[in-house]
């Protein structure tokens, strides 16, 4: 990336004390009741919004509650549940194949390993790491779009991809704090540090901020 700026450790220390304050819930707002409802969710929510996602879901999980009920499905039976999800054909077969998966290798649990997680069809490190995180409170740092643009645009990190991105906060983060550091970064990703226009004045660590202070040094709009 063009921008070198990485805000120094008391800067980043300061900035989990104000996040820890400004969102103390951390849970994610993909609605759940279990380990495996929050499989699926995830799933679903590749290039989907949550709220999306939830609307899917309350009456997806009404009618298949379970990995037996998914696995008996074929794709096409499966996709006129999710198809306002997008991507539904995709989302359909590796739901389908994840589950029969789950039955012939896992008894039908949801594993609680990285390794075990992405043997799994459409389940990549972030899927692994949300549901890891969420379902099994393992320490874990999913990197979406907003914690990308998010950690980028503070200087908590300087990373071109999702992996350098997830690596460098595992790095600069103590361990206890990497799950509900995904959750604080992808609210205020979603409530300020928004994609087109940030809400700088609005920001209670925009002093903190390499890309407000770039911003200033320009004199850009704010």
């Amino acid at each position: 990336m063009a921008k070198k700026c990485l805000i120094k450790d008391t800067e980043l220390n300061t900035v989990i004390d104000i996040f820890a304050g400004k969102y103390p819930e951390t849970i994610t707002e993909l609605n759940h009741s279990n380990p495996f409802e929050l499989l699926i969710a995830t799933m679903l929510s590749a290039q989907c919004t949550d709220v999306r996602v939830n609307i899917v879901t309350e009456e997806l999980f009404k009618k298949l509650k379970t990995p037996e009920d998914f696995a008996v499905l074929t794709p096409e039976e499966l996709s006129p549940y999710i198809k306002t999800c997008g991507l539904y054909k995709t989302k359909s077969k590796n739901i389908v194949n994840a589950c029969k998966l789950l039955l012939e290798d896992f008894n039908g649990e949801v594993p609680q390993t990285h390794e075990e997680l992405m043997s799994l069809p459409g389940v990549g490190r972030k899927t692994a790491n949300v549901v890891l995180s969420n379902a099994f409170g393992i320490p874990a740092i999913a990197v979406d779009t907003h914690v990308f643009r998010v950690t980028n645009r503070i200087g908590i990190v300087n990373a071109d991809d999702v992996s350098k991105t997830e690596k460098q906060l595992m790095e600069r983060l103590p361990e206890k704090i990497w799950s509900d550091a995904h959750h604080w970064f992808i609210y205020h990703g979603r409530r300020v540090c928004k994609a087109r226009k940030p809400l700088c004045e609005e920001c209670d660590i925009k002093n903190y901020c390499c890309y407000y202070s770039s911003l200033e040094n320009k004199g850009g709009d704010l």
